[in-house]
């Protein structure tokens, strides 16, 4: 087969991977001869609707698999085309794509070829030759497995700049169901290996050592929402343990999209692109809000309201809260005000030391005052019929939320303005 026709093919079945974010990356020392940086100008990103990072090539090694979970398009009991890559293909594309100006790294996964550790020593052999044989210093994400040797994952993180291991569903159970070969707390397990040698190698560095070498970018995981019955809340509550334990950099959320020959176990329709997305504003509001997971869905309702934005729908179900003094309240509580995002905040807090906010400072910092108005006071504000109390307050905000701009929304959630 040639090389074009296994690019198509690869290529292809990579798209369904979403955690290949290349954010976080330090600079690898390439020298003068070097080939390639992560510094500078940096990994310029471009995200299709589907989430797929194109600024990287991004392919799998082999769509081959020898695992057959049920919600994989490349399972072994599928009928699709199959396709390989030699290490020195990969190498030579990379190259050969780099010098193109097409991409800035290497995003490089692989299906489960004769053994875990068989499939790892490949991806392990593709990053060291781009790094050792061609003083490549872009940057590599490699997908690890969680099955191969602890020596394995040890030395991808010494070539690589991100290494991720998919979780793919929340719970065993699910697990089970769909997927019978992975164990959760295999993954886990790997995960925890990996962040051990990365806090081992930030430990390491001194003034005398710039960078540490061992995946500098951290870890990511991918979770598919839809798949199965696991609701939001269990969803979120795996996340939440995932960048508590094992410190995962970033957890990515793949909607689940039916595939050819699919197994009776699967919906037949795919998960609403908004599920995804409000998924993600949840997950912003636990890693930079200071949200617990318990606290975005409830007992009665375990999923987020696909009508407004999470922190929205805690806001209204968290009244006594409210109003909120901006001239007055700590920095945490100015975060749980709708419409207010970090940057947002942080130049509240440095202004409100000179003088008194008021709503034309609010206008000016492009603060979305619909949203905002109900749950705060400022110099010259006090809600009275817009107050938290007010038996419509929902009413005046959803339709405004539920027609909001996926596009538009995630570049604002990207810069913390939630």
């Amino acid at each position: 087969m040639e090389v074009a026709d296994k690019l198509a093919i690869l290529a292809d079945a990579a798209k369904y991977d979403a955690s290949c974010s290349s954010s976080g990356a330090k600079g690898r020392k390439g020298g003068p001869k070097g080939l390639g940086s992560t510094e500078g100008t940096g990994i310029c990103h471009s995200y299709t609707p589907d989430g797929r990072c194109v600024s990287l090539l991004k392919i799998l090694l082999t769509n081959v698999c020898i695992y057959d979970c049920q919600y994989c398009i490349n399972r072994s009991s599928s009928s699709v085309r199959r396709a390989r890559f030699t290490v020195q293909e990969v190498v030579d594309l990379t190259l050969d794509f780099y010098r193109r100006n097409y991409i800035e790294g290497l995003f490089l996964s692989s299906g489960i070829i004769r053994t875990p550790d068989y499939t790892m020593e490949q991806l392990v052999l593709v990053a060291k030759t781009l790094r050792t044989e061609h003083r490549f210093a872009g940057y590599i994400h490699l997908k690890t497995i969680p099955d191969a040797s602890p020596e394995l994952l040890d030395e991808a993180g010494r070539w690589a700049d991100r290494l991720s291991i998919n979780v793919e569903l929340p719970t065993q159970e699910n697990l089970d169901r769909l997927a019978p070969e992975k164990k959760l707390v295999q993954i886990t397990g790997a995960m925890t290996h990996l962040r051990d040698r990365i806090d081992q190698a930030k430990g390491d560095a001194g003034p005398r050592r710039s960078l540490p070498v061992f995946a500098p970018a951290g870890q990511s995981t991918q979770m598919i929402v839809g798949a199965t019955d696991a609701t939001d809340a269990t969803i979120l509550s795996t996340a939440s343990a995932l960048y508590e334990g094992p410190k995962l950099r970033r957890v990515y959320y793949s909607g689940f999209s039916p595939i050819p020959d699919a197994a009776s176990a699967l919906p037949v329709v795919p998960t609403p692109l908004i599920r995804e997305h409000r998924l993600y504003q949840a997950d912003w509001l636990m890693r930079f809000y200071g949200f617990g997971a318990d606290e975005l869905t409830t007992r009665e309702a375990p999923n987020l309201d696909l009508s407004m934005d999470p922190k929205v729908s805690w806001a209204l179900r968290n009244r006594e809260r409210f109003p909120v003094d901006v001239n007055r309240a700590p920095r945490e509580d100015l975060l749980r005000i709708p419409g207010l995002g970090v940057r947002n905040v942080k130049r509240i807090l440095a202004s409100r030391r000179w003088m008194s906010i008021r709503i034309d400072d609010l206008r000016r910092l492009g603060i979305p005052l619909r949203r905002s108005l109900p749950f705060i006071i400022t110099a010259d504000h006090r809600p009275t019929l817009l107050g938290p109390d007010s038996l419509d307050l929902r009413d005046r905000i959803a339709p405004k939320a539920a027609q909001v701009d996926l596009f538009e929304s995630a570049v604002a959630a990207t810069h913390g303005e939630l």
